[in-house]
């Protein structure tokens, strides 16, 4: 191989390397917003079973339009 062609190709491993780590960066990122998500999610689930729960639930086809 010529010295210019091993030199292209240090070059284009930088380049590949640096991706790598920006792209590493962007996944770890994504994943800690994902595990907020998440709990998030859950919080918003048990809450609502919650609700569900102490109110019982009620038949709107027995209820009495607001407008009588």
């Amino acid at each position: 191989m010529s010295e210019e062609r091993i030199i292209e190709l240090e070059i284009k491993l930088a380049y590949q390397e640096e991706l790598v780590d920006t792209l590493n960066s962007i996944v770890a990122k994504q994943q800690t917003q994902i595990d907020k998500l998440e709990e998030t999610c859950k919080l918003l689930h048990d809450k609502i079973n919650a609700l569900a729960v102490a109110e019982p639930k009620k038949n709107p086809v027995h209820e009495i339009p607001p407008h009588y």
